[in-house]
């Protein structure tokens, strides 16, 4: 008679930018933990922590930027003590591949044409974009042609199928689309500081421990790099 091994299930509410790097993480954790499933929901930061607030069964937090964290911790909802700034990230505005006459700055987004974004008011990639385009006096000048999207994979999704002229997106998405390329990368002492903080949620229990130890690894730093992340390293 087979013998059924129960298995702990460890739900991680993480920003879609994550999406291909921690999917790759997870089942390197699962292969070396047999024992645990991880369950996954990719989606915007800021939707994230209203559902963590609002009770919503996840047991680690991921989040796109420490506004989002914040909103979390001040509610009440993340393990004390736990969170980790884990990574950064770089914004970069694309175009399709085909696109007749090329973006080289910020300034040629006056030309006309839309431009995806996350939600500016709310999505953590799109509020990076926004804050870069105000810093630079061109926010009032193209907003009225931004089309907001639910989340960063989203606006480059609209990009790639060439519903719209240009999006801003992470590096780390835009290496992934053969169908976009990269017409501006926006310095990182110039932009806004992009942080990724990594925390347990309150009850989340031993196999979320150790999914976020493993999350702190040598293994999982080497796929994060290899997708484009900067590891954050601690002081």
């Amino acid at each position: 008679m087979a013998l059924t091994v129960a298995l702990s299930t460890v739900r991680v509410f993480a920003a879609a930018s994550l999406t291909d790097s921690l999917e790759e993480i997870f089942d390197l954790f699962e292969a070396a933990r047999p024992g645990v499933r991880v369950v996954p929901q990719f989606g915007a930061s800021n939707d994230l922590a209203r559902q963590i607030l609002a009770g919503a069964p996840a047991h680690l937090f991921f989040s796109a930027d420490e506004r989002q964290m914040d909103r979390a911790m001040a509610g009440g909802s993340i393990e004390e003590g736990s969170r980790r700034d884990l990574l950064s990230n770089q914004l970069v505005i694309v175009e399709g591949r085909a696109a007749a006459v090329p973006i080289r700055s910020p300034g040629d987004l006056e030309r006309g044409g839309r431009i995806a974004l996350a939600d500016p008011e709310a999505a953590p990639a799109g509020v990076y974009a926004r804050q870069y385009l105000e810093k630079l006096g061109l926010w009032d000048r193209v907003r009225a042609r931004v089309v907001p999207t639910l989340d960063v994979r989203a606006a480059l999704a609209a990009v790639a199928s060439g519903n719209v002229d240009a999006g801003f997106v992470y590096r780390t998405d835009a290496i992934l689309e053969p169908r976009v390329r990269v017409a501006f990368e926006v310095p990182r002492d110039e932009g806004p500081r992009i942080v990724y903080p990594l925390a347990l949620v309150r009850g989340a229990g031993e196999g979320a421990l150790a999914l976020y130890t493993f999350l702190l690894s040598p293994e999982a730093t080497a796929v994060f790099e290899r997708y484009g992340f900067v590891v954050l390293r601690e002081k």
